[in-house]
């Protein structure tokens, strides 16, 4: 049992392989990224553009599914 519960809690402090991105010059603020994102890792800067903090993001892609404007995008870290 502790065996596995060592290899789990590696797993989770592992950095994740994707970050959500931004297209902030296209973005339209609309917040539905922010309002989908599972970790709170997405907030609008000065009700112009979604920025994401890396440190928060898991790299899920929920916010690029849900970006009706196409502008959040799941990439490699």
């Amino acid at each position: 049992m502790q065996r596995k519960t060592r290899k789990l809690d590696n797993m989770e402090s592992k950095k994740p392989k994707y970050k959500a991105q931004s297209e902030q010059d296209r973005c339209v603020a609309c917040g539905a990224c922010m309002k989908a994102c599972p970790k709170d890792a997405i907030s609008i800067n000065k009700g112009c553009f979604a920025v994401v903090d890396e440190n928060l993001c898991i790299g899920c892609g929920i916010c690029e599914k849900n970006c009706p404007a196409g502008v959040m995008h799941k990439v490699l870290r």
